[in-house]
């Protein structure tokens, strides 16, 4: 089967960085199935996870994908050859960037009906990393208009896990204000469900001129080192932040004390990088996703699609990612 390896020691943008290849086709043990992969979303981890290889080290990258069914292992009870999948997969494993992929079953859940390989491709990752953030660490309810009256502060709306933060979170009632650099960025963020779309620069005077003082919970998706001391000041008493990225140094977690406020991380890739007892969350939270999309209270963040996956479609998805002017996301098909 013909894969994209990716090799350590290399820019993004040296040939040697990512080569096609030839591998044999994986056959499924265990509750693996084994996916025809259609159609492969990008994200960030994708370049932090080139940027760790060490020289001469190979991957083989991508942790979204949508697919076809081709083969269930002994132990897969929940799906079949020929039904159309989506998943994000696991990090420790090899990735999507290939023609076929094992991935556990717990993992994986039907494909949205109404959407094609791209538009569901680029859901996985960012659906669930929104999902887990928002219900499972932050604690609201998941259900629709359960959590009217709070507030939320989406730091990096535009992005792909801020898209779904935008969209989860006023799907459950949550009034959303989120943070936008650039005039498409904020439309973007409103056609999501934002009710307030604020400048990155200063957070305290963008929510008072939005008319929201404070709010109950913070979702910060980047540069959370920049705007913790905003972040601290903008929490409302008894708040809750979660945080997803990797701040570049310390941050001093004492100016959160006298709000008692509850600060914790969202890493999708946790339940499976540890075979937690409730591992198959994961397969049960796609569900609700893609039964969202299918009712129309979720919309794909597909914001660009590349032809072919190739060596040379991944270095273009990779080097675009680093631009830090993404809205939405990425998806390579196959």
């Amino acid at each position: 089967m013909h894969v994209v390896i990716a090799t350590g020691g290399f820019a993004p943008a040296d040939p040697g960085a990512f080569r096609d290849a030839d591998r044999p086709v994986p056959a499924p043990q265990g509750r693996d199935i084994l996916v025809d992969i259609q159609a492969v979303g990008v994200n960030p981890v994708d370049t932090k996870v080139f940027d760790r290889l060490a020289p001469g080290q190979e991957r083989i990258l991508g942790w979204d994908a949508r697919g076809v069914v081709a083969a269930v292992g002994p132990e897969a009870r929940r799906f079949s050859p020929g039904q159309a999948v989506f998943y994000a997969g696991e990090l420790a494993r090899d990735g999507s960037n290939a023609a076929c992929q094992l991935v556990d079953e717990r993992l994986v859940a039907a494909a949205p009906a109404g959407l094609s390989p791209a538009e569901a491709a680029g859901l996985p990752l960012t659906g669930l990393t929104a999902w887990e953030g928002l219900f499972d660490r932050l604690g609201f309810a998941p259900a629709a208009g359960a959590n009217a009256g709070a507030r939320l502060l989406g730091v990096g709306g535009a992005g792909g896990v801020g898209s779904m933060v935008i969209q989860l979170a006023a799907w459950a009632g949550l009034t959303v204000a989120a943070t936008a650099g650039r005039p498409e960025s904020a439309a973007w963020c409103r056609e999501l469900g934002a009710a307030a779309v604020i400048g990155r620069q200063d957070l305290a005077t963008g929510l008072r001129a939005a008319g929201l003082d404070q709010v109950e919970a913070i979702y910060c998706t980047t540069h959370a080192e920049e705007h913790w001391a905003a972040m601290a000041e903008v929490l409302a008493p008894q708040g809750a932040v979660c945080l997803i990225d990797d701040p570049a140094g310390p941050l001093d977690i004492r100016l959160f004390k006298q709000k008692s406020a509850r600060i914790c991380w969202e890493f999708m890739f946790t339940r499976s990088l540890f075979a937690t007892d409730d591992m198959a969350r994961q397969g049960q939270i796609l569900e609700s996703v893609a039964r969202l999309v299918d009712e129309g209270r979720l919309r794909t963040t597909l914001g660009r699609t590349l032809s072919g996956l190739t060596a040379e479609t991944v270095r273009q998805a990779h080097l675009r990612q680093r631009t830090g002017a993404m809205v939405g996301k990425q998806v390579i098909v196959a």
